[in-house]
Parts: C-alpha cells; sequence; structure tokens
C-alpha cells in the first residue's frame, strides 16, 4: 500500500474555500480504482492547518491520481490559498493491509 500524507496551510480567508474545493476532490478521488482511502483532516487547534492522508493500492495508483482532471482542477484551485508550498511526505502502509 503507498501512502501519502500531504500537509498543507492556507490563508485564514481562504479556509471555506479550501475545504469545498478538496470536497469535490475526495469525492471524485475515493471513486479511483487504485484508491483506499482519501482523508481530509483539519486541526483542531489552528484551522488553517490540513492533513490529507490518501492510501492507494500501488505507487503506479498514487501517480494515477495526479492524472486526474478532478486532481488538477484542485491543484489549480488552491494553488493561490496556500500560506505556505503544501509538503507531501511518501510512506508504506503496513496495517491494515491493502487487502483488509
Amino acid at each position: 500500500m503507498h501512502v501519502t500524507i500531504v500537509h498543507v496551510r492556507v490563508r485564514p480567508e481562504h479556509v471555506d474555500d479550501f475545504i469545498e474545493a478538496t470536497r469535490a476532490n475526495h469525492e471524485a478521488s475515493v471513486r479511483e480504482p487504485g484508491n483506499l482511502r482519501f482523508d481530509v483532516l483539519q486541526s483542531a487547534e489552528d484551522p488553517t492547518r490540513f492533513v490529507l492522508y490518501e492510501a492507494y493500492r500501488s505507487a503506479e495508483d498514487a501517480a494515477a491520481h495526479k492524472e486526474t482532471a478532478h486532481y488538477r482542477r484542485w491543484r489549480d484551485a488552491v494553488a493561490g490559498w496556500m500560506a505556505e508550498p503544501r509538503r507531501g511526505e511518501p510512506y508504506r502502509g503496513l496495517f491494515p493491509g491493502a487487502g483488509g
């Protein structure tokens, strides 16, 4: 299982915009054939900080996600709302495995 944890900090005036755009990306992403999870988390202490937890069956499935129209729409929409560049960290998922 290939996991990417994406750290995002949004400008305060764009938090609601970011949530709306990210909801649309989430809803399309969870329908991708290789997607296992696509969680969107907002910090309880700082509402401008978000974490996206993206789990795919393989690195190839994760790469295919970045080629989708919904990802590209999201990327372009949120680019100007960032307070700092978003940062993705790749992980290898161990438990649970891709099968369960």
